[in-house]
């Protein structure tokens, strides 16, 4: 009868372990189907052009697919909900920004998730520019002359983005909490639909990310007025910066990311975060980023993590000295 027990407990005993061996592998070996990438705005801005372009090199890496898929609407907070009730295995990840992490905490009252409780940071993918364009026939060539006719002209000029809280919106509004500036937000689906209406001068006003609008200030479909960044651009040498143009202190720069669903197990969180670096410092990638003054991410999440703090700090007191408000 002993010797039965024994054996009895010595089965059940190696059953639980492979069963422990088993959960461990199929949470370490990653990845074991096609990966979602959720981007929450419309293709064509700058969101989608820097998930697009690290999905492909990520393919080309993993022994399965990253598939982008668009998901817009609502300020990003559908998208930001889906993903953060999917299971926390690394086949599912969302595109963060500066507005889904920094802005829209404080900007929706209950959009069910918490951004810090319910997401887990895994890598920076990019600092991009954010410039400011008008369009060509406004009587207008720098940044004091539009200030100068929004106060000659109130209630004239309407300044489209890419949708409430995308990064352009932001960047709006921070330049008329510092200029004091006053013109009328349109949002729009995404940045294509609000470059077609800024291009046929429906809107006259606009901030976007270098990829999404170097071709049309460099055909002169746009004339930019000012960059948001600390100094000016390589690829645009004679632009100023805001700061130069008079609001010392001025800083609006856009940021992407990998985020995952909390509980993802940190060998997949840096597996990912690997391999996104692998990724970024393609030649592909490095030479597009480099041409549109890209900065490059791809470090540890701890990194990326610390960023989206910093910027929660930043963007809670702009939101309440702009008072920014969904529309």
């Amino acid at each position: 009868m002993n010797n039965l027990r024994r054996t009895i407990l010595k089965s059940s005993l190696l059953a639980t372990s492979f069963k422990g061996i088993s959960t461990t592998y199929s949470q370490t070996i990653w990845p074991q189907k096609p990966i979602r990438f959720i981007v929450p705005f419309v293709p064509g801005g700058t969101s989608d052009i820097v998930a697009r372009l690290t999905a492909q090199e990520l393919s080309k890496l993993l022994p399965y697919p990253v598939m982008i898929e668009n998901k817009a609407g609502g300020g990003g907070v559908p998208a930001m909900l889906e993903v953060a009730k999917s299971a926390p295995d690394g086949h599912t990840i969302i595109l963060g920004h500066v507005g889904s992490m920094a802005v829209n905490p404080y900007i929706f009252s209950n959009p069910g998730y918490d951004v810090n409780r319910d997401f887990a940071p895994v890598t920076l993918l990019a600092k991009v520019p954010s410039l400011f364009v008008v369009h060509p026939d406004l009587p207008v060539k720098t940044l004091k002359e539009l200030v100068a006719y929004t106060k000659n002209n109130p209630g004239k000029l309407n300044y489209g983005s890419a949708g409430n809280a995308s990064a352009g919106h932001l960047a709006m509004e921070y330049l008329k909490l510092a200029t004091g500036m006053e013109m009328l937000h349109i949002p729009y689906k995404g940045t294509g639909p609000a470059l077609t209406d800024l291009l046929a001068n429906r809107i006259q006003v606009f901030s976007a990310g270098t990829p999404a609008l170097l071709q049309y200030i460099r055909t002169g479909k746009l004339r930019a007025i000012a960059t948001g960044t600390p100094q000016r651009l390589p690829s645009l040498p004679q632009l100023p910066t805001v700061a130069e143009s008079g609001y010392k202190g001025f800083e609006s720069v856009q940021w992407y990311g990998i985020m995952a669903p909390a509980q993802t197990p940190e060998p997949i969180i840096k597996k990912l975060q690997e391999e996104t670096y692998k990724a970024l410092h393609s030649p592909a990638i490095a030479e597009r980023f480099a041409s549109e003054d890209a900065v490059i991410g791809g470090g540890p999440s701890s990194d990326f993590a610390a960023l989206i703090a910093q910027q929660q700090v930043v963007w809670k007191e702009v939101v309440a000295k702009a008072q920014i408000k969904v529309d």
